[in-house]
This record gives C-alpha cells, structure tokens and sequence, in this order.
C-alpha cells in the first residue's frame, strides 16, 4: 500500500511542518534545513515532501501563516482580558510572554525568520507584524489611548511597540523557559521599553520637524 493511501489528507503535510519546529526548537537554524533532514525528521520518504511544498522557503511560509494564528489567538486573548488602559501595558506583554513559552518552537522560527536568509520568509513575518500594529492602532484608538496623535503618527507608534517586542521575543527565545528569573527581567524590561515608547509618544508634538 502506497504512503498517500496509508496517510489521511494533510497527515504529511502536517508531519513536515511539525518536523521542522521540532529541529528548530532543538536549536537548528530554519535557514540550514535540507529537505531529506526535515523529511527523515518527520518520517516520510523525500518524495513527498513535493506533494505538499515546492521547496523550503514555501513550508517556512505555511509556518508564516500558522505563527499567524497564534499571533491572532494573543491578541484575542489580550482583547479580552485587559480591560483597564492603567494596566494595559504590563498585562498585554504578559500575556505575550506567556504565549511565546507556550509555542517556543513557533517564536523561534519568528526569530530566526526575521534575521535569516529568505528575502520570502522575512516579507512574511513582517507581513504579519504590520497586520499586528495596525490591529494595535485600532485598539488604542477605541480606547481613546491616542487621539492627539495623527494616523500618521499612532502608525508610527505602534510599529515601534512592535520592533520592541520582536527585539525582546529575541531575548526570551535566547534563554531557558524555565529560567523563570531571567524571564521576569525580561517582561519587566519589555514594560519599560513600552512605557518608554507611550511617554514619547503622549508629549509628541507633530508640528515638530
């Protein structure tokens, strides 16, 4: 019996793409992976892994998308737990950090992604961090958190609370999840990095040069 007929619809797919977290999660870089490791990884003949992908760089952009349903799943979860604008801050990076330790292998590849070698994967995951400012811009926005910034302005903002974020996702990813002392440093410094970000940004002038 063929391997398409053992396997259901999607079995190998999915196998490649979770093969590929897996070697990243044990420290491989994305930008390294060979077809037949990943497909030795996942348990599957080499010839399959083209019945599902052209190449690396299309499975690291089917990654792309379900890092962004995690990235959406964050941002639900923050919408409905953070209610009071007091707090919005500490409690939204909060949850960040725990969502990146709950899918590690996910952020990994964000991280590796962003600094890599595919001009294809690095589009993609920016791709989705303007989707996250604009979506940031929104909320801000219906909280009546910027109304004296331009639209030009809050963008601005809100992409640099997102390169903020990304530059600690780095950090976090660079140490051990069960370091839970270097973890905290890590949330807090983020806290300050945004709180930092919203003064600047509550004193802005946009008559300035």
């Amino acid at each position: 019996m063929s391997e398409r007929k053992k396997r259901k619809p999607g079995e190998t797919r999915e196998k490649l793409m979770s093969a590929v977290l897996s070697l990243v999660s044990k420290g491989r870089h994305f930008a390294s992976l060979g077809i037949r490791e990943v497909t030795r990884q996942a348990g599957v003949v080499p010839t399959s892994f083209y019945r599902h992908f052209r190449n690396m760089d299309d499975l690291g952009l089917q990654l792309v998308d379900e890092l962004g349903l995690v990235l959406r799943r964050m941002m639900r979860e923050a919408r409905e737990n953070v209610f009071q604008a007091d707090k919005l801050i500490e409690e939204s990076v909060g949850i960040f950090v725990s969502h990146a330790q709950a899918n590690r292998s996910f952020f990994l590849f964000m991280a590796q992604g962003l600094a890599g070698e595919s001009r294809a994967i690095q589009d993609g995951i920016r791709s989705e961090m303007r989707y996250f400012a604009t979506e940031l811009a929104n909320d801000l926005r219906r909280l009546k958190l910027a109304d004296h910034l331009s639209d030009g302005d809050l963008e601005m903002t809100c992409d640099l609370v997102v390169r903020s974020v990304a530059f600690s996702l780095t950090d976090l990813m660079g140490i051990s999840a069960e370091d839970e002392y270097q973890v905290e440093q890590i949330r807090k410094r983020t806290c300050r990095f945004l709180q930092l970000i919203f003064v600047g940004a509550a004193h802005w002038d946009n008559k300035g040069p």
